[in-house]
């Protein structure tokens, strides 16, 4: 991916900008939204680093296993409750699409030591 392309978290920011910034260290995501966002597009970009980074630690797998077929195609974020600057859990629910279906999930993320971090999701059809 090119820097000059949109993110494919599907903000129109250059990914270099939005969740690049992220995958790459030099800040933190500010929401839950913003962390579901960008683990998105670390799925998209296969960084299995940044995807056990923001893992919370009691979830956490060992490694991510990655179908080499899989296409992600587009993210569209559902709802979202708490998750802001103001909270200590948040929700983000939300439908990723890929080449031949969809994924509709519930996530729960936390704070761990003043980070957004993923917990865990419930899937949805």
């Amino acid at each position: 991916m090119t820097s000059r392309s949109s993110c494919p978290c599907g903000l129109p920011e250059p990914y270099v900008k939005c969740c690049g910034r992220f995958h790459r260290g030099e800040a933190a995501a500010p929401t839950a939204e913003a962390l579901m966002r960008s683990r998105y597009a670390a799925f998209v970009q296969q960084d299995e680093k940044y995807l056990l980074r923001t893992w919370h630690p009691r979830t956490r797998p060992s490694s991510v296993d990655f179908d080499p077929g899989m296409r992600w195609t587009g993210l569209e974020i559902l709802a979202t409750s708490d998750g802001s600057a103001f909270h200590s859990t948040g929700t983000v629910t939300f439908r990723a699409s890929y080449r031949g279906g969809s994924l509709h999930e519930r996530s729960r993320f936390e704070r761990v030591d003043g980070a957004w971090v993923y917990v865990d999701g419930d899937f949805a059809e």
